[in-house]
């Protein structure tokens, strides 16, 4: 397990790297979304995951999924929150606030239906009881699906 979403950027190297299996976040996310129905969740996570394909192709490419990220001021306010405040431990009303603000425009007019928090710290600030659509904790999801497979 790579216990971060970011890093998962480096999962297919570190599986080419070891005998075992490796247990892929955005797999693990992608079915827990699949099962609730879900077909267009925001992503909300640092800029990389966001930006770049490792985690969103994996989702449309392997799952049929159609991730949709903020716009680019979006994308620098949920980066800057994430290293800026939530990683130092910060937890603020004001982010809290602008996250809700732009769920609800992503909602409004990208039509998403789900919201997938791909960034552990992103937790601290929303959750499910912040919004009457899905939300994806990818952090429980990952160790829920850990467990599943060493229990199997």
């Amino acid at each position: 397990m790579i216990c971060t979403n970011t890093m998962h950027k480096l999962a297919d190297q570190v599986q080419a790297a070891v005998s075992m299996p490796l247990i892929h976040i955005a797999d693990a996310t992608a079915a827990a979304v699949s099962q609730a129905g879900v077909s267009r969740p925001a992503l909300l996570a640092t800029r990389f995951t966001m930006e770049q394909d490792f985690y969103k192709g994996r989702l449309i490419e392997k799952y049929g999924l159609q991730p949709v990220v903020p716009d680019q001021a979006g994308r620098d306010m949920v980066h800057r929150v994430i290293y800026d405040e939530l990683c130092q431990g910060i937890v603020s009303a004001v982010s809290k606030a602008a996250y809700i603000d732009e769920i609800a425009r992503l909602r409004r007019d990208e039509k998403i239906d789900g919201v997938v928090m791909g960034c552990t710290e992103i937790t601290m600030l929303i959750g499910q009881p912040d919004f009457d659509i899905p939300v994806f904790d990818t952090t429980r999801i990952h160790a829920e699906a850990a467990v599943d497979f060493a229990l199997s």
